[in-house]
């Protein structure tokens, strides 16, 4: 199951889980935005280290968010190893040479900082959805950044709706095991049993849309002007206190490795 399907916070009641989720994700964007132009990798492990405090204090059970994350370390090493072997930046001592590929300390310093602020930008994202439960996300939606209802609202039904297609493939499946229907060793009938499921399950995904549309139509979840909210979730000093610390833990990760003489531009 993906890491966004549901929230899989452990304790409710750590500090970064009691934050209104507007914060959490005004608090992604800004590390997003201070080190999407930083070349160096000074500045994002420092962040990196901030970020993991951070997730210690989000309650988030560390196994469960580890297996959760797998394609994004895997993603990360490929874009590593990439960087690794086709940078430009092959300064420095050469530690291996294979034909086209040569490996040196400026192409191991490349790969090290884009593998760290490929994380650093990640983490606070993913964390901020899986400390979140899908329908306060919406709420403070609505409320702090005023999107719009009908579609917010009609996107987090829609979000609640995801496993339920797992579940009609899986029930699929088995009535067709249950009928004799056995695509055999054939490729070609594989891909043609594989297709007609997923148009029978694209099929049974509209009814529903627009069972659901219906029943939300006649519920009042319109545009209207006059709309309140059922949980309002006023920001509150803590939310605050974390978007400034946030901003102030990228600033001070900037100056520590201009002190330093690190820094670099990504265009440089």
């Amino acid at each position: 199951m993906s890491i966004l399907a549901e929230p899989i916070v452990g304790n409710p009641h750590a500090p970064v889980a009691r934050l209104n989720p507007v914060t959490k994700l005004v608090a992604a964007f800004a590390v997003m935005i201070g080190l999407l132009l930083t070349g160096d990798a000074v500045t994002p492990a420092l962040v990196l280290a901030i970020e993991l405090v951070a997730i210690s204090m989000a309650g988030l059970r560390w196994g469960v968010f580890l297996r959760r994350i797998w394609l994004l370390f895997l993603t990360t090493a490929g874009i590593g190893l990439s960087t690794l072997l086709f940078t430009d930046r092959d300064t420095g001592t050469l530690w291996l040479s294979a034909g086209p590929v040569h490996v040196t300390t400026g192409s191991l310093l490349a790969a090290t900082a884009i593998v760290l602020r490929v994380l650093a930008i990640s983490l606070p994202g993913v964390v901020a959805f899986a400390s979140t439960d899908p329908t306060e996300f919406a709420d403070a939606l609505v409320e702090h950044l005023r999107a719009p209802p009908r579609f917010t609202f009609g996107a987090l039904a829609a979000f609640r709706l995801l496993p339920v297609l797992g579940d009609e493939w899986r029930t699929l499946l088995l009535a067709r095991r249950a009928r004799g229907i056995d695509p055999g060793r054939s490729p070609l009938r594989r891909v043609r049993l594989f297709a007609s499921g997923v148009f029978a399950l694209l099929v049974g995904a509209i009814r529903r849309g627009v069972r659901l549309a219906t029943a939300m139509e006649s519920r009042g979840f319109t545009d209207r002007p006059d709309r309140t909210l059922a949980r309002p979730r006023p920001l509150r000093r803590s939310d605050w206190l974390f978007l400034v610390g946030t901003c102030v833990a990228v600033v001070g990760a900037t100056l520590a490795s201009l002190a330093l003489g690190t820094w670099r531009f990504l265009f440089w």
